[in-house]
């Protein structure tokens, strides 16, 4: 599902039941073939405060990669890796944390994900900025396929127990808090 009220190819935000109001709009979008927490406001001021304030916020992933991943990769992916952006340009990443994980426990299933037929290895990623599709290139620049990517917090907030396509509502001040803004 996209993140976004409006496509006219895809399944997205507007395809659910649920009473959205009026000037919704997502916080840190995620791409077609990425699944978990996404933030939903009305205030325009969370997104300038979120991603363009001083104060940087972390937002954690689990990415399930092709084989086996070394020590050596996990050091160069929290050192920082070079990846490839926009223009053909290559960018240093900041110092993340990254960690060898066992496969997450009542993890809903991916209908679009495909039977393991190789090895592959659970990463916990936590960083602090977001360039398009980061995680995706910074563990291929390792030698990795990504084969699912689950964002499961920003911040304090969490995917929790939150299954595709279910809202949790919370007031404005327990949003502020737990995105630490």
């Amino acid at each position: 599902m996209l993140s976004q009220f409006i496509s006219a190819d895809m399944v997205g935000l507007h395809d659910l039941n649920y009473p959205f109001p009026e000037g919704i709009h997502a916080i840190g979008r995620l791409d077609k073939d990425s699944e978990g927490l996404l933030l939903l406001t009305t205030n325009k001021k969370v997104t300038r405060l979120l991603f363009q304030g001083e104060k940087l916020h972390k937002r954690t992933y689990l990415v399930k990669v092709r084989y086996a991943v070394s020590q050596e990769s996990l050091t160069a992916l929290r050192n920082g890796i070079s990846i490839r952006i926009k223009g053909g340009d290559y960018y240093t990443t900041t110092p993340c944390e990254a960690d060898i994980v066992t496969m997450p426990e009542g993890l809903f299933d991916n209908p679009f994900e495909s039977k393991d037929y190789v090895p592959y290895t659970w990463l916990r990623i936590t960083l602090t900025e977001g360039k398009f599709h980061q995680i995706r290139k910074m563990v291929n620049a390792i030698n990795h396929r990504c084969k699912r990517l689950i964002r499961v917090s920003i911040e304090q907030l969490e995917l929790a127990q939150l299954q595709p396509g279910e809202i949790k509502e919370m007031n404005e001040q327990d949003f502020f808090a737990q995105l630490d803004i």
